[in-house]
């Protein structure tokens, strides 16, 4: 996973809440297990007409936010289905950081895994943000990880809380795997004492074949 420090960026205003997964990555779009290629369908029902053409009125077609790395946006995103397609959608545009008062849980907790930083503000901080991220290419926010605050282009702060352990995890860039990795000679030690201790587990198992009838 790529390390999160510090991310500076135009930040998109999506001006809704109750934001569900089918709306970020609709369901004809899960049939893939690559976490590239998403990028295109992001909100593909808001981006595109029927014929495929975009909806030029749609926030992330305009050109102030078609390059946006942060989305700030209204309360329980990411509700519905548990689909880890979302965040890979967004991550494959580009969106490294939402901005919201609340996400829904599993959502949440999939950013986490993906490299997407989810920051829950209270709803005024939140709104003046979006005031912000309205400006377009004037609208560049910085995500310090570090400091754990999210400053405006105009120099406001604002502070965020996180986890410690997710905290370490993004800044050293460690995904489940990795992190499983910096465990490998306890893992290594584990092995060799049991293929001491019980040797039967370690076998090659002899394949079990029907007997032929005559």
């Amino acid at each position: 996973m790529e390390k999160f420090t510090k991310l500076t960026g135009v930040a998109a205003p999506l001006e809704m809440i109750n934001v569900d997964t089918d709306q970020i990555i609709p369901k004809q779009f899960l049939k893939t297990i690559k976490r590239t290629g998403l990028g295109r369908s992001l909100f593909f029902d808001l981006r595109y007409n029927d014929d495929g053409t975009e909806k030029p009125e749609f926030v992330l077609n305009r050109p102030a936010w078609r390059q946006a790395k942060i989305l700030v946006t209204g309360e329980n995103f990411g509700c519905g289905s548990s689909r880890e397609h979302a965040p890979w959608a967004l991550l494959d545009f580009g969106i490294r950081c939402v901005i919201a008062p609340s996400f829904a849980d599993i959502f949440y907790n999939n950013c986490f895994k993906n490299g997407i930083l989810p920051i829950a503000l209270p709803q005024g901080q939140v709104d003046a943000l979006m005031a912000v991220a309205r400006r377009g290419a004037d609208g560049t926010l910085t995500v310090d990880l570090e400091k754990q605050e999210v400053r405006g282009p105009d120099g406001a702060t604002l502070s965020f809380e996180l986890d410690p352990f997710r905290k370490h995890c993004f800044l050293e860039g460690l995904d489940d795997i990795s992190l499983t990795f910096e465990k490998a000679e306890a893992i290594d030690r584990f092995e060799a004492e049991q293929r001491r201790a019980q040797p039967w587990l370690w076998a090659r198992a002899v394949p079990c074949r029907p007997e032929r009838s005559s």
